[in-house]
Formats: C-alpha cells, structure tokens, sequence
C-alpha cells in the first residue's frame, strides 16, 4: 500500500508535487512559482461601508424580503426550550417570528416539478395538497403565490402580456412546485455578520457559531428525509453550496441546495464500484493516506478532517467514521462531531474565499457501503487551455502548503473559543483505519482487487 500512496503523490526534485485522485483518475500538479494563496478576507473589490440595517433587506433572502421566495415548507425557530421547527406554514405566519433557517423552494429547479409529473406521473401527495389549498384559500397567500409566478415567468422571457392572457388555472398549475418539488434551499436567517460595517462583512457558516451550525447540517438532513418521502421515485437527494458568486451563487446569502435526482449521479456511481473491488478504499487511499502523509488537520471521536489528493481546486474533505451510512442514520451526538469539523475548515478559511461544499453519502437504495464525507473546495483558480488540452490540471497550492494555511487559523479560532471539540494536526490519534464504513454486517466478505492492478485500472477511468 506504500507504494500505492507514492504513485498518487509524488513531489519531484524540482518542487513539482503530481497527484492522481484515486477516486477519479484526475491528474494534478502542483508548480513552484505558480502558488497564489489566497490571504483571509481579501476581496476583489473594495469594501464599501454601510450603515447596518434591521431587519436586512440586502438581497431576495434577507428577512424584510420573506415575500420575495415562494411558501415555506419549514422554519427553524430560536424559543425559550431550544429549537422548534415549523412545518407547512400559511401565509399569515411569513412574519410572524424571525426564522434561524427557512426550506423554501428554489425558484429555478435543475430538476423540474414538470420532470416529475411527465415522467412519472407524480402528483402532490394529500398533505401537500391540503396545504396548497389551505394556503391558497386566503387573498394574502393567493396574492403571494400568484406575484411568485408572475415573477419567474418575466424572468423566463415572458412578456407582461403573455402573463397576464395566462390562465389563472396553468399559474397555479405551474405552482405545484411550490408544494411538492424536488429542488429546495436551506436559508440562513442572517446576511451580514454581527457587527458588521462594511458589506464584506458576509455571514458564512464559518461565522456561525458552533450549535447555529449543528442545527443548520440538521434541519436540511430533515429536509432530505422529507423529499425521499414525499416522492417514492427519488433514489438520490444531492446537497451542496455555493458560497460566493466564483462559487455559483446568485446571492452572497448562505444557503444549501437540495435536488432530487431518480438516479445516483456519475460520481456515486463510480465510488461505488470502486468500493465494490476495494472494499477498503475510504482507509486505503483516503484516510490512511492522509494520515501516512501528515495531512491530518483536525479530528475527534466522530470525524476527521483532512486535506485530499487530486483535485482540481485546493481541497478539504471532512470523513464521518459512523458506521451509519447516510446522514439521516447519524446519532446526534455523531452528527455534532461530523458537524463541528465542518464548521471549523469553513471558519478557518473565512468568509472571502469563493468555495463549493459538496455533500457524498451512500444512496438509500444502495448494498454497498460508502462512509458519508464533504468536500469544501478553494474556488481560487480557474482551468484553462493547458487543462483542456493535456487533461493535467494545475493546483496553485499544494496538499502541505494548505495544511499550513489551515493549521495555524484553527489554532488560532480554538485558543479564542471559537472553535472547540476536537484536536488539531499533530495532537489527532490518526489511527489506520479509523472510517468504520465498511463494518457493515455481510460486507467484509467482498474480496479487494490485487493493489498492482489497482491504480492502472483506475488512471483515466473517470472524471471529477
């Protein structure tokens, strides 16, 4: 296996650092004089001072705004006795308390309600038709819900004629997906940090505090167990955000995405079949690898955070050592551990840096095993035509170089509590085989491919 870790790792004698994802096949390289670090807090442009508002009104997200997005199907609420969750709210509750984290459906779904409907022949299941009807009973929900419509078809192209000859029937029709679609986002109540003076002075989830970011991972997990029970023909929920424009986000307003999918995606697949010839391969090449190589930055009893080989974009992975497969199937005190090493790569790397987090958990319907992980990666570098051409891709920061902008920030954040829980770097047991994946009772018995054909087979077998 040692020998496996040097041919996807390997730093020449010049400096340059190759990498081949094991995952993936993808080539990296890393070259001297190219590193571009990016510095916490540096934005492009200017920071412009504000006069801070409440309640905000800085984009469609923020709480002077809740009329500008389509019916809630849940609200998080701060009470006396802890967190409450909202369901299915009516259109007189939009104000009626200030929400920690609201579900609302994204306007412009990737996979359509109409996807649904042809394809499968979904309809709104009875609750969710009972709050369609509830909500649309009164003249303020009418009104809401009608303005929605209205709105997504101007921005669709339509012309102000075009809508208004639109029967009121097909506007409701089309606001089917309101209630039951399969494309959502998790809301976080605030735009700007606390205290902020100037408008970079966004509220990521790294300036979340510890228990706001437990709950926010919980309630989109309760999310995601909602669409899987709402439409049986859902076989996969993808989770991920986008923080920042470079990032894909329409709005500098922390938000996570969900989309049903009725298949696994390309790259569950692949993992999958990996997993199915290496049983071993999340230990082997994951975090083995990162513990042989010193790339460990932070790990408790639940999790452990690290930086991961061959990727396009400087990248953090987060591995759950659960058993437990699926977030769904996490204890809470399993899903806390997971969460605050999440919570702290976010906090560390601060709120400037344009970055994707993309969730990896086995699918519901899937018999092999593969341990629920999330990769945060650096937006800092775009691809170009040396990538298109040579399929290498060049890395501007190299797999120790981030370990070093991360360890001494979490050092930091720990020593001001912000952050706590959990060791960092040199203090972390990193014991071999510390995911418990594959413990799955009937699993064990699948036997691995031999390690020497392994890595061949595996080179140019798939995209990231």
């Amino acid at each position: 296996m040692y020998r496996l870790h040097k041919m996807i790792y390997r730093v020449m004698p010049d400096g340059t650092g190759k990498q081949i994802n094991p995952f993936t096949g993808r080539e990296v390289w890393t070259i001297p004089g190219r590193k571009n670090k990016p510095t916490y807090n540096s934005f492009k442009s200017a920071p412009k001072e504000i006069i801070p508002k409440y309640p905000e009104t800085y984009c469609n997200f923020c709480l002077s705004n809740y009329k500008n997005t389509p019916p809630e199907k849940a609200r998080l609420v701060k009470t006396d006795h802890g967190y409450e969750m909202l369901t299915r709210l009516d259109a007189k509750r939009i104000f009626s308390e200030e929400a920690e984290f609201r579900r609302i459906p994204n306007l412009f779904e990737i996979v359509t309600m109409d996807y649904w409907e042809k394809n499968y022949n979904f309809k709104l299941d009875g609750v969710n038709k009972d709050w369609k009807q509830r909500y649309l009973s009164s003249d303020e929900g009418l009104k809401h819900v009608l303005g929605i419509i209205e709105l997504k078809l101007k921005l669709s192209g339509l012309t102000p004629d075009e809508i208004s000859k639109m029967p009121i029937e097909e506007k409701l029709r089309l606001a089917n997906a309101f209630f039951s679609g399969g494309h959502e986002l998790i809301v976080a109540s605030k735009h700007l940090k606390p205290g902020a003076h100037y408008d970079i002075d966004l509220s990521s989830s790294g300036e979340l505090t510890q228990e706001e970011h437990f709950q926010y991972f919980k309630f989109t997990i309760d999310a995601m167990e909602d669409i899987y029970n709402q439409n049986r023909y859902v076989r996969y929920v993808s989770i991920f955000q986008n923080w920042l424009r470079d990032a894909g986000a329409s709005f500098d307003h922390l938000h996570k995405q969900l989309v049903a999918l009725d298949e696994w995606g390309t790259s569950v697949e692949q993992e999958l079949a990996l997993v199915q010839s290496h049983p071993n391969i999340y230990n082997d090449m994951a975090a083995n690898f990162a513990c042989y190589n010193n790339l460990v930055i932070a790990e408790n009893e639940h999790a452990m955070a690290f930086v991961d080989v061959g990727h396009v974009h400087p990248t953090l992975v987060i591995y759950s050592k659960s058993e437990h497969l699926r977030p769904n199937e996490h204890t809470d005190e399993e899903l806390r551990g997971f969460s605050d090493l999440v919570h702290a790569c976010h906090a560390a790397m601060g709120n400037a840096i344009s970055c994707n987090e993309e969730w990896y958990y086995c699918p519901r319907d899937a018999v092999i095993p593969m341990p629920w992980h999330i990769l945060i990666k650096w937006r800092v570098n775009t691809p170009a035509g040396f990538e298109g051409g040579t399929k290498i891709f060049i890395n501007p920061i190299g797999l120790t170089d981030l370990r070093d902008i991360m360890v001494p920030r979490l050092y930091d954040l720990r020593d001001k509590k912000i952050i706590d829980g959990f060791k960092i770097a040199e203090e972390c047991p990193v014991r071999p085989n510390s995911l418990r994946y594959s413990q799955r009772q009937g699993y064990a018995s699948i036997s691995p491919v031999k390690p020497n054909n392994y890595l061949s087979e595996l080179v140019g077998a798939g995209q990231e």
